[in-house]
C-alpha cells in the first residue's frame, strides 16, 4: 500500500476515522459513512433519503417502510393474529374439551410455546430487517427454504380464506331486509296448493339458506356443478377489498387496521351486553365455566390446544415476520410479543362469552320448540286414549307449560310405559343437550349464530354488526397473509410493490374460482385440513432449531441484549432450546399420527336426506390432499441440496460497496481488505481480522450475518446493521 494513502496516514497517527469510503477511496469531500449504502438499519436524522443506484440492495429501495407509530404497529399484529378461528373455533373447543378446564392447557401451552415462538419471529423480524425469505437466507443459507415454504403456505391459505370474507359479504348485504332472508322457509307453490320447501322442512330455514340459497352445494366433491355466479362476485369484492388495503404496502394496511383492528373489539362488546340481557344467556355462560375436569388428562385435548395456540398468533405465516421487519430496530418486541399474545388470549375468552350467552339463549328457544312439539304429541296420544289422563299430574297446564313441567311429565309417561315408550317417539327435550350440540366454523357463523339473530328484537341491525365485523376480521388476517407473499418477494427481486400486489390479486382470484363452484365447500375443507396444519408445524420447529441449535441460542440471547438495551428472561433460554422443539416434535407426531388414523374425507350434504353426511374423497382428491402437503414442503429440500451442491448461489460471493454519490468499487484485494477495517472499526486502535473478500455475510451454516451488527444504536433505528453488503438471495 502507498504509503501516501489517508488509510496509511491514520495507521501511525491517532486521529479518529471520519470519512466515508469515499472519501477513503476517490479523496473526495467529506461524507458520513451513515448516508452510505453500507448502513442497512435506517438512515441519519435530518439527512433525507437519495436515491440508490442499480447495484444496490434491492429490498431496501430509497429507504425501507416503517410504521407511523407503534399503535399502528401494534394493530397490525393484533389485526393478523385476531381472526375468524378466535370467534367460530376456540369457543368449539372450549365447549368440547371440557369448558373452564379447556382455559388451563391453553394457557400453559400459550406461555411454553406461543409467546417464545412469537418473541422469536418478531426479534429476527426486527433484527435482520427481512421477510422471510430473506430473515432465513440470512440465519442459514441453507435451510432457506423455510422462507419459501411459508410464502406457499400464505398462498395456500390465503385462496380460500378470501373465500370465507366472500362469504361474509354476501350474508353482510342480505341482512339489509326484514324480516331476514334465513329467517323462514320458503315456500313452494304447485298450483294452488302451497307447501313448505321440504329440504327446509326437514333441516331449518338457516341451513336451508347457507346450503341451498348461498352455496347451491352438491352432493359430491366430484359434481362441481359449475360456478356460483353470486359466490364468484362476492370473491371478486372481497379480492378487490385485499387489494386496496395491501397495494401501498403498511402505507395502505397501516391506516386500514385502525378501523379493522378495533372495529371488531365494539362490535364483541355490543354483543355482549345483548347477549347478557337475553332469556337463557346465563345458562350459556354457566355451562361454558362448568369446568370438566377429567378432560384435562386427555391427550386429544392438550394436542387441539396445543393447535389453536400456534394458529391464533399467526406463527410460521411470515406475517409476524414481515410487520416486525418495518420496525425500528431498537422496538422493545419483547414487550409486543407479551402484549398481543395476551390480546389474543382475551379476545377469544370474550368471543367465547359472546359465543355461549348467544348459544344459550338459542338454546333456551329450541328447548321450548321441542316442549311444545312434543306436547302437542301427548296431547294427540289422550284423545285418541293412547294415553290415560291419570298420567298427567294435576298440576300441568297445558297452554303454559314449562320445561320443568314436561320433564316431570315425560318421566313418568316412560316409567309407565316402559314397554312401548319407543313407539311414542317423545324427546327428552333437556336444555343440556341443545348446549353439548357442538358447532364450529362455517357452522357456527352461517347458521347457528344466523339462526339465533333471527330471535332478536332489530335483528337486521345485528345481522349487519355480525358479519361486518366478520369481513373485519378476515381482512386484518388477509393483509398479514399478503404481507407474508410480498414483503419476502418485494426483498429479493426488484419489482414494483403496486404491480406485484395487483397480479398477485388478480391470479388469486382466478385460481379461487375453484372455491366459488357449487362444490367448492368440500374444497375449502380439504384446503382447511391438508395445506396448512403439517407444513407450518414443520415450519416453525424448523425456525425454531435454525436459531436455537444452528445459530446459537446463547448468540441469539447476546444480539439481543445488543438490538434491546437488556437481557431477556432466561426462560427464553431454556423454551427456546429445549421445551418448545420437543413440544413442536410431540404436536407433529401427533398430527402424522392422526392423519394416518382417520380417513381422509369431508362431510357432505345430501339434498335428499337435508343432512351431512361423511363421504370418503375420491383417489384424485387424495393426491390433491398429499400434493397440498408436499408442494408446501417441497422448497425445504430442494433449497438444502441445491446449496449443498453449489447448484445456485446463496448472494454471499459479491462483496460490494455502493457509494450515494454513485461511485461503486469492488473490495477484492488485501488493501481494500484494509480499508475496510478502518471504516468499520469504531477506533484506529481497533484492529479487526481483515473481512474475507469472498463472503458478504459470516453465518453458522457458513457464519450468521447477525454477527456483522453493530451494537451501536444509530439515531434512526436504535440498534442498526452497518455492513458492507446486504446479501440477495438468487431463489
Amino acid at each position: 500500500m502507498p504509503k501516501n494513502t489517508k488509510v496509511t496516514q491514520r495507521e501511525h497517527s491517532n486521529e479518529h476515522v471520519t470519512e466515508s469510503v469515499a472519501d477513503l477511496l476517490a479523496h473526495e469531500e467529506p461524507m458520513d459513512y451513515k448516508s452510505s449504502a453500507m448502513n442497512v438499519g435506517g438512515v441519519v436524522k435530518g439527512m433525507a433519503p437519495k436515491d440508490k443506484g442499480p447495484d444496490d440492495t434491492p429490498n431496501n429501495g430509497d429507504e425501507r417502510p416503517a410504521w407511523n407509530s407503534k399503535l399502528q404497529y401494534i394493530l397490525a399484529q393484533v389485526g393478523f393474529s385476531v381472526g375468524l378461528g378466535n370467534v367460530w373455533r376456540f369457543p368449539y373447543l372450549c365447549q368440547k374439551n371440557g369448558g373452564g378446564a379447556y382455559l388451563v392447557p391453553y394457557f400453559i401451552l400459550l406461555l411454553i410455546i406461543g409467546i417464545p415462538l412469537f418473541f422469536l419471529e418478531l426479534a429476527v423480524g426486527q433484527k435482520i430487517r427481512r421477510g422471510s425469505i430473506g430473515v432465513w437466507n440470512y440465519v442459514c443459507p441453507r435451510l432457506g427454504g423455510i422462507g419459501v415454504s411459508s410464502l406457499m403456505v400464505c398462498g395456500f391459505v390465503g385462496l380460500y380464506y378470501n373465500v370465507i370474507i366472500g362469504w361474509s359479504i354476501f350474508y353482510f348485504f342480505q341482512s339489509f331486509q326484514y324480516p331476514l332472508p334465513w329467517s323462514e322457509c320458503p315456500i313452494r307453490r304447485n298450483g294452488t296448493q302451497a307447501i313448505v320447501e321440504p329440504e327446509c322442512e326437514k333441516s331449518s330455514a338457516t341451513t336451508y339458506f347457507w346450503y341451498r340459497q348461498t352455496l347451491n352445494i352438491t352432493s359430491t366433491i366430484a359434481d362441481s356443478g359449475g360456478l356460483n355466479w353470486r359466490m364468484t362476485l362476492s370473491l371478486f369484492a372481497a379480492w378487490f377489498i385485499v387489494c386496496l388495503a395491501v397495494i401501498k404496502g403498511i402505507q395502505s394496511s397501516g391506516k386500514v387496521m385502525y378501523f379493522s383492528s378495533l372495529f371488531p373489539y365494539v362490535v364483541l362488546f355490543c354483543f355482549l351486553v345483548r347477549g347478557l340481557l337475553l332469556r337463557g344467556a346465563v345458562d350459556g355462560i354457566a355451562h361454558m365455566f362448568t369446568p370438566k375436569l377429567e378432560k384435562m388428562l386427555e391427550p386429544q385435548v392438550w394436542r387441539e390446544a396445543a393447535t389453536q395456540v400456534f394458529f391464533a398468533l399467526g406463527l410460521g405465516f411470515g406475517g409476524v415476520i414481515a410487520f416486525s421487519s418495518y420496525n425500528k430496530q431498537d422496538n422493545n418486541c419483547h414487550f409486543d410479543a407479551t402484549l398481543v399474545s395476551i390480546i389474543n388470549f382475551i379476545t377469544s375468552v370474550l368471543a367465547t362469552l359472546v359465543v355461549f350467552a348467544v348459544l344459550g339463549f338459542k338454546a333456551n328457544i329450541m328447548n321450548e320448540k321441542c316442549v311444545i312439539e312434543n306436547a302437542e304429541k301427548i296431547l294427540g296420544y289422550l284423545n285418541s286414549n293412547v294415553l290415560s289422563h291419570d298420567l298427567i299430574p294435576p298440576h300441568v297446564n297445558f297452554s303454559h307449560l314449562t320445561s320443568s313441567d314436561y320433564a316431570e311429565m315425560y318421566g313418568v309417561i316412560k316409567t309407565v310405559k316402559e314397554g312401548s315408550f319407543a313407539q311414542l317417539g317423545l324427546d327428552p327435550c333437556l336444555l343440556e343437550d341443545e348446549l353439548n350440540k357442538a358447532v364450529q366454523g362455517t357452522g357456527l357463523a352461517f347458521i347457528a349464530f344466523t339462526e339465533a339473530m333471527t330471535h332478536f328484537p332489530a335483528s337486521p341491525f345485528w345481522s349487519v354488526m355480525f358479519f361486518f365485523m366478520l369481513i373485519n376480521l378476515g381482512l386484518g388476517s388477509m393483509i398479514g397473509t399478503m404481507e407474508g407473499i410480498t414483503t419476502p418477494v418485494l426483498d429479493t427481486f426488484k419489482i414494483r410493490k403496486e404491480l406485484f400486489t395487483v397480479c398477485c390479486c388478480i391470479v388469486a382470484f382466478l385460481c379461487g374460482l375453484l372455491f366459488v363452484q357449487r362444490s367448492g365447500n368440500y374444497f375449502v375443507t380439504m384446503f382447511d385440513d391438508y395445506s396448512a396444519g403439517l407444513p407450518l408445524t414443520i415450519v416453525v420447529i424448523l425456525e425454531n432449531i435454525s436459531v436455537a441449535w444452528i445459530y446459537g441460542t446463547k448468540r441469539f440471547m447476546q444480539d439481543l441484549e445488543d438490538m434491546l438495551g437488556f437481557q431477556p428472561y432466561r426462560f427464553y433460554f431454556y423454551m427456546w432450546k429445549y421445551v418448545s422443539p420437543l413440544c413442536l416434535i410431540i404436536l407433529i407426531s401427533a398430527t402424522i399420527i392422526e392423519m394416518a388414523v382417520s380417513p381422509p374425507g369431508y362431510n357432505a350434504w345430501v339434498q335428499e336426506l337435508a343432512a351431512e353426511h361423511f363421504q370418503s374423497y375420491p383417489p384424485w382428491a387424495v393426491a390433491m390432499c398429499f400434493a397440498l402437503i408436499i408442494v408446501a414442503l417441497l422448497p425445504l429440500p430442494v433449497v438444502f441440496i441445491a446449496r449443498q451442491f453449489n447448484l445456485i448461489s446463496d448472494g454471499s460471493n459479491k462483496l460490494s460497496v455502493s457509494y450515494k454519490k454513485g461511485m461503486m468499487k469492488d473490495m477484492s484485494n488485501l488493501e481494500d481488505q484494509d480499508e475496510t477495517r478502518f471504516i468499520l472499526s469504531k477506533n484506529p486502535s481497533e484492529t479487526p481480522s481483515p473481512m474475507p473478500t469472498h463472503r458478504s455475510y459470516l453465518g453458522p451454516c457458513s457464519t450468521s450475518p447477525l454477527e456483522m451488527t453493530n451494537s451501536t444504536p444509530s439515531s434512526g433505528y436504535g440498534t442498526g446493521y452497518q455492513m458492507a453488503i446486504t446479501p440477495e438471495s438468487e431463489l
